[in-house]
């Protein structure tokens, strides 16, 4: 593993921005910080960094209670080329949250690439970007994202879907699966190769 601690200072063109909230599930958040950060810290020569949001730019609690802190609030976040918005509990309450749901569709926007990690992609729904669609997320919430978007294209054994300008990805662990496609579309197959056994990441499910 790299010696270097993440940083926001590293000398990079393209940024990709982990979104927090109280109640994100942890692994959602933490799975693709791995992958992304091993990647963008080992290569910097790619020309990428990651950093954390979260709305007033101070920790928050995950759902199993893991205090997470962001490097950044809303107000004060540079452009960022790829949002990854995980899910987690707390996606509930920003279903519902319309100041989130108006900030979610300003991102989409500005922002070349979304991404999401579980229920994060409900959010997406609820903010109008999923329309026509394909998409997923985690298996006990599929036919909510279909209540909250009839016109999704729900895929129900998706590990992720690549639909162009949007990823959407399946439950928890998927973020991992995600995020390693993310490299691979962002800096080639060998690369997220590199970064897959650099991580040792090779699931071998034994139940």
């Amino acid at each position: 593993m790299p010696d270097t601690a993440p940083s926001n200072d590293l000398p990079t063109s393209r940024r990709i921005g982990l979104l927090l909230f109280d109640q994100v599930e942890e692994l959602d958040a933490v799975g693709p910080w791995e992958v992304l950060a091993y990647w963008t810290l080992s290569h910097p020569e790619d020309g990428w960094s990651i950093t954390t949001l979260s709305a007033d730019g101070g920790p928050v609690t995950g759902a199993k209670g893991l205090t997470l802190g962001s490097h950044h609030s809303y107000a004060d976040l540079s452009d960022l080329d790829v949002l990854i918005h995980p899910g987690g509990w707390g996606t509930s309450r920003l279903l519902e949250d319309q100041d989130h749901l108006t900030w979610v569709r300003t991102q989409a926007a500005n922002v070349p690439l979304m991404t999401s990690v579980c229920t994060g992609s409900l959010v997406y729904a609820a903010a109008g970007l999923l329309i026509n669609r394909p998409a997923t997320t985690h298996w006990a919430s599929l036919n909510l994202l279909s209540e909250l978007d009839p016109t999704i294209a729900t895929d129900v054994n998706a590990r992720y879907v690549d639909d162009g300008d949007m990823i959407t990805s399946a439950g928890v662990s998927a973020g991992i699966d995600m995020a390693l496609h993310l490299v691979a579309r962002l800096a080639g197959t060998e690369r997220a190769r590199e970064v897959r056994r650099g991580i040792q990441y090779d699931p071998q499910p034994s139940i």
